[in-house]
């Protein structure tokens, strides 16, 4: 089943120049094959106008293990924040490109390091910049 994902123009421009700046060998980010595919996938909201429950940069978020049903609260970020011991879950690893973009209800999949499928439902997302009138975090 594929998820139709929203990005904001900011978030869009900043990953892509991130992809861009990888490519031609100007910082050593390790992208997942699915970034790609995400930037050129996704609808384009401005950031004023997307809606409140979707999962954008620097978005708190609940989620809930369908598996076991334990939540859990992350903030995805980009990698220089990243500080997965304090919730703040880089969007270049594998769960964070699973969960950007997505809705409250949205169910993420994603494989650990280690090849282990994963999945997690969007329950809620607790903050989110453009929600609270921050266009350019």
């Amino acid at each position: 089943m594929t998820i139709d994902r929203t990005l904001t123009e900011l978030d869009h421009v900043r990953l892509s120049n991130l992809l861009r700046r990888d490519r031609r060998g100007e910082r050593a980010v390790a992208l997942p094959p699915a970034m790609e595919q995400l930037l050129d996938g996704c609808a384009i909201v401005a950031s004023r106008q997307v809606a409140p429950d979707v999962v954008t940069m620097y978005s708190q978020i609940e989620l809930r293990d369908p598996a076991n049903g334990q939540l859990s609260k992350i903030t995805l970020c980009y990698p220089a924040d990243a500080n997965p011991a304090t919730g703040f879950v880089s969007v270049l690893s594998p769960v964070g490109s699973s969960l950007l973009g997505l809705q409250v209800g949205d169910v993420a999949q994603w494989h650990t390091p280690t090849g282990e499928a994963k999945e997690a439902e969007v329950v809620a997302v607790l903050f989110q910049p453009e929600a609270s009138g921050d266009y350019v975090i």
